[in-house]
């Protein structure tokens, strides 16, 4: 399968979910990475007119997820993010967060994630790590 043709099914699957909510739309997948992007508005802003953590974090974990999926996974496996984490350095009002995805570490059943989200000037907003596992499906 094509890249285009593998992007176009993450963002089919991702249809009706809380992943269509945000808004986040996959964009770029390389031999080793995945790239998400999601809009900047009101409707992911905190109190404060800014990103809202937890929306970054939801970003960074479907991102990363979905990295898994292509990377680790197949059809034969049940994947679930375990731990997700981010320290954010910059906050966003609007425009566009752009969130890559690359591995540190590909086990046989638990994966490391390197999530970096960075605004439209390439300027680090979080680093975020996350932890997957994949479970055989059994079915």
């Amino acid at each position: 399968m094509d890249k285009k043709a593998i992007l176009a099914k993450l963002q089919e699957r991702c249809s009706n979910t809380f992943v269509d909510t945000l808004g986040v739309t996959f964009i770029e997948l390389g031999d080793d990475f995945l790239v998400a992007k999601m809009e900047v508005t009101p409707s992911v802003h905190q109190v404060d007119g800014v990103l809202h953590g937890g929306a970054t974090a939801a970003l960074a974990e479907t991102v990363g997820s979905a990295a898994c999926a292509i990377f680790c996974g197949s059809e034969e496996v049940i994947l679930r993010g375990i731990e997700v984490s981010a320290n954010h350095v910059r906050g966003v009002r609007s425009g566009f967060v752009f969130a890559k995805a690359t591995a540190a570490h590909k086990g046989r059943s638990m994966q490391h994630w390197d999530i970096r989200i960075r605004n439209e000037e390439n300027k680090l907003v979080s680093s975020c790590k996350l932890t997957t596992l994949t479970l055989p499906n059994n079915r």
